[in-house]
């Protein structure tokens, strides 16, 4: 009996696993409300590439966009410069450069990709961006919704 679990327990884990790698980084963490609001939460990021496609779909959809839950790191952060996103006061934000993996970039793609991800950030966070926060690329700046808030983030409601 105890032989049948464990290859259960091992089918099992090997079908999660798989299926996680089908999902984009961000895809879990987000869902779509009745009302058409797209909800992001515990958002760790991804590629910057589909993230600009995320931004692409969404800025042409209009459809409002509130970052909530604990943590919204890396490219869930450019979600901050659409004019129809809101975020929570208790959300945490992790910003860093852009990086291969935690590899550094070659100098010129390191910084075009860095003026990439700051064209989607408002002022003042697009000025620090460029000058001190995409100079970390292991770990992250964190920086409360409460502190974007104070710097002209809309604010979410309820």
């Amino acid at each position: 009996m105890h032989n049948v679990y464990v290859l259960v327990l091992s089918v099992v884990r090997q079908f999660v696993v798989a299926f996680c790698l089908l999902i984009p980084a961000g895809a879990a963490a987000q869902m779509t409300l009745a009302n058409g609001t797209v909800v992001i939460g515990n958002d760790r990021g991804g590629v910057v590439k589909d993230r600009l496609i995320e931004l692409r779909n969404l800025r042409a959809t209009g459809q409002p966009v509130e970052i909530r839950g604990n943590i919204c790191y890396s490219t869930c952060t450019m979600l901050i410069g659409l004019p129809q996103t809101c975020v929570a006061p208790s959300t945490t934000f992790g910003f860093h450069g852009p990086s291969s993996y935690g590899r550094p970039l070659p100098a010129s793609e390191f910084d075009h990709v860095s003026r990439v991800m700051a064209h989607y950030y408002p002022e003042p966070i697009k000025t620090w961006f460029l000058q001190e926060g995409r100079n970390r690329i292991n770990g992250v700046y964190r920086i409360s919704g409460a502190e974007l808030i104070r710097f002209g983030v809309s604010s979410c409601t309820g």
